[in-house]
């Protein structure tokens, strides 16, 4: 099996200049890189501001699959005129089956120094010193780790070649830290991981950082128990790796012996299957093909569900009104969902539409189908007895990740506990994807001088001005000493409507960050409670009143 990575593919694909610091940002997390970048000392996986205190001059621009993968749409085809056996694993990464190409080209090294050329052959002037790193091994693991490590062991040709029938010793030396992302529930996003499933994780780059928390636990694990090496993996039973960690651990077993699940020669699907629809009349908008083709996706899913199996290598074909065809493979690192379907479909067709040559298609989309190429036992999914993550956050998570490459990364926040005295300072909204400074809890540190409980029901977003006199009618006030110039007794509101304050406490005073003049804070918090029996924390500062929560 061949794996071919164009090395930050996104950088690329956006038209980044090579000579500029700049970067590719996916979920707060550094995903593609421009050469400038990593000469200024920023490497992929590290959060936005980091990576921009390590280089400030640093430019940054969100991740566009749909970008990625149209402009790799000529690269695809290019290398599909080598062979037709081309499996695209995502934007940037492609797979090929070697027996057949490697004879008829002169070997394996011949086949991996031809797909560089035809590459390169494809790219811009600008982009011609890109780096493009080919890994030949027995199954789709092992050379996709030989692809990843071609840049170290091979600097020079960036092509590395296991010999056949010797995976499991190139694996043997490598760190059991590759097992990392391997086991993700779902699948990860191939776009967005590393080859093979690799540290395949939606926040994931090409090099497969930032991998799921599960894959990371059961590495941490395996780190725990004194196995360092893939080599140490295998050398265990694999009774007592299931034992311990059932399937996941037969799994780990079979890769780290270098037995890939995966065929590393072309085969029949297990399942002659295939679905496809008309479309009439011809659709010429993607929107409509892709409503069309989700369908077709959930009919494909529910029948191999029905038969205990899960989709790994799909073929997409369109067909224009015309009679011009597009036919394409797509693997997935672990399995399909229908959504993941309906994204190759979109990028499948955007990527045609955008290649001139003799197959570009000159009519609207007349016909889809979706047929198996591959499949593997779908062993189904143990989730946690008592809660966690299930299978619809995850769907959730997927959708509001392409909604936040449609509008930006500050577009789409979630809410969070955050910490402080003033209860205004408990609320944060961070963008989707991020979870906010270490250590920013409610709980820690202690903050002298917050109001205990309990806590009021409503927040208000910007506090409401009021006006709070005493029974004759004069302005409450409240010394620099915390004292008051005269019992509250009316609160007036901005409207003009007034209430009678029956019952108060306080003050408390607040006196934070004095030595910083910007962002100082100085006000006197109270709790009134009115006569129509609401209750309501409002605060003096710089002589003014303001009502900033209510209570139940």
């Amino acid at each position: 099996m061949l794996v071919v990575e164009v090395e930050d593919w996104s950088a690329i694909a956006a038209g980044l200049d090579p000579a500029t610091p700049a970067g590719v940002v996916s979920a707060g997390r550094i995903t593609a890189l421009t050469p400038a970048a990593i000469a200024a000392g920023v490497r992929t996986g590290m959060r936005r501001r980091q990576a921009q205190s390590e280089c400030p001059a640093l430019e940054l621009v969100e991740r566009d699959p749909d970008l990625d993968a149209r402009r790799f749409a000529p690269v695809v085809t290019a290398l599909e005129d080598l062979t037709p056996r081309v499996e695209v694993l995502g934007a940037g990464c492609c797979v090929v089956a070697t027996r057949g190409p490697s004879r008829y080209y002169g070997g394996d090294e011949a086949l991996a120094e031809l797909v560089q050329q035809t590459i390169a052959g494809v790219l811009d002037d600008a982009t011609a010193d890109v780096s493009v790193r080919v890994g030949i091994a027995d199954g789709l693991f092992a050379a996709g780790l030989a692809a990843q490590l071609a840049s170290t062991r091979a600097p020079s040709a960036q092509a590395l070649v296991v010999p056949a029938g010797t995976s499991a010793a190139f694996l043997s030396e490598l760190s059991q830290r590759a097992l990392a992302g391997a086991f993700s529930p779902l699948g990860a996003d191939p776009s967005s991981a590393g080859p093979s499933g690799v540290g395949a994780s939606n926040t994931a780059g090409p090099r497969g950082v930032g991998a799921s928390n599960t894959a990371g636990d059961f590495t941490d694990v395996l780190g725990r128990l004194g196995l360092r090496t893939l080599g140490d993996v295998a050398a265990l039973p694999v009774a007592d790796l299931i034992g311990r960690f059932g399937t996941q651990g037969e799994w780990a077993h079979r890769l780290a012996s270098g037995r890939d699940f995966r065929p590393s020669q072309p085969a029949a699907a297990q399942l002659e299957l295939s679905v496809e629809t008309e479309i009439d009349p011809p659709a010429d908008r993607l929107d409509t093909v892709a409503f069309m083709a989700k369908a077709l996706a959930d009919q494909l899913d529910a029948q191999l569900t029905r038969a205990g199996q899960a989709l790994v290598c799909v073929e997409v074909s369109a067909e224009t009104e015309h009679g011009e065809t597009s036919s394409r493979r797509w693997r997935h690192g672990f399995r399909f969902s229908p959504p993941d379907v309906v994204d190759r479909v979109r990028w499948q067709l955007d990527g045609w539409r955008s290649v001139r040559g003799r197959d570009s298609p000159s009519g609207r989309i007349s016909l889809i189908r979706l047929a198996v190429a591959e499949t593997a036992p779908d062993e189904g999914r143990q989730l946690g007895f008592w809660g966690g993550q299930s299978e619809a956050d995850e769907r959730a998570e997927r959708a509001m990740g392409r909604v936040q490459a449609l509008v930006g990364f500050d577009g789409v926040a979630v809410g969070r506990l955050g910490s402080g005295r003033r209860f205004a300072d408990l609320e944060q909204r961070l963008p989707f994807g991020t979870t906010g400074p270490a250590g920013a809890s409610n709980t820690a540190p202690p903050w002298p001088g917050r109001l205990g409980a309990p806590a009021p029901a409503e927040v208000l977003a910007e506090p409401e001005p009021l006006v709070v006199l005493d029974e004759d009618g004069e302005p409450v006030g409240v010394s620099g000493r915390a004292h008051l110039s005269a019992p509250p007794a009316v609160l007036r509101r901005a409207d003009g409507r007034t209430s009678a304050i029956t019952a108060w406490a306080g003050p408390w005073p607040l006196d934070e960050r004095w030595w910083d003049l910007r962002a100082r804070r100085r006000q006197a918090r109270f709790q009134l409670v009115l006569d129509d029996g609401t209750a309501h924390l409002c605060a003096v500062e710089g002589g003014r009143w303001q009502r900033e929560a209510a209570y139940d």
